[in-house]
C-alpha cells in the first residue's frame, strides 16, 4: 500500500513539475559516432552536457488546439461564403445573358411583324393559316409586351 502511494505521489510529481534538469553525457567512440547517455562512460573525451526540460502546460497546449481549430473553421467559412458568392455571381451572369438574349429576340421578331406585309401560324396540321388584320395586331401587341417584359 505505501509503495503504491510513494508511485502515485512520485508520478503526480513529475507531471506538476514545469522544467526538470537534467546530466546528459556525449561522447564519440572510436569509429567516429557519437553518442548521448544519461550515465558517465567513462570514455575519453566525454562531455557532461546539461539539459533542462520544460514540461508542457496541458491547458496550453488545449488552448492551443482551439485556436488552430477556430482558425481552421473561420478559413473553411470564408472560403464557402466565397464559393456561394461565386455561385451566385454566375447564377446572375447567366440569367442577365438569358434576359439579353430574350429581349434579342422580341425586338427581332417585332421587327418582323411589322415588316412582313402579311402574317402567318401553322395548324394542327402544319398548314399555313394567315392571320387578318386584328389578329396581326394582337400578335404585334404581344411582341411589344415581351420587350417591355425583357428589354427594361
Amino acid at each position: 500500500m505505501n509503495r503504491k502511494f510513494l508511485v502515485l505521489v512520485l508520478s503526480a510529481a513529475a507531471l506538476t513539475t514545469s522544467a526538470v534538469a537534467g546530466e546528459i553525457y556525449k561522447y564519440v567512440d572510436e569509429q567516429g559516432n557519437i553518442h548521448y547517455v544519461d550515465r558517465p562512460t567513462g570514455e575519453s573525451g566525454e562531455e557532461r552536457m546539461d539539459v533542462i526540460y520544460s514540461g508542457t502546460s496541458t491547458a496550453a497546449v488545449s488552448a492551443q488546439v482551439k485556436r488552430r481549430q477556430d482558425y481552421m473553421e473561420a478559413l473553411d467559412e470564408a472560403r464557402s461564403e466565397t464559393e456561394s458568392r461565386r455561385e451566385a455571381e454566375a447564377q446572375a451572369r447567366a440569367e442577365m445573358e438569358a434576359r439579353a438574349a430574350k429581349c434579342q429576340e422580341s425586338r427581332t421578331r417585332l421587327e418582323s411583324y411589322l415588316q412582313a406585309h402579311r402574317l402567318y401560324r401553322q395548324d394542327d396540321s402544319g398548314e399555313r393559316e394567315y392571320l387578318n388584320d386584328e389578329q396581326i395586331l394582337e400578335a404585334r401587341r404581344k411582341a411589344e409586351e415581351a420587350i417591355q417584359k425583357h428589354c427594361s
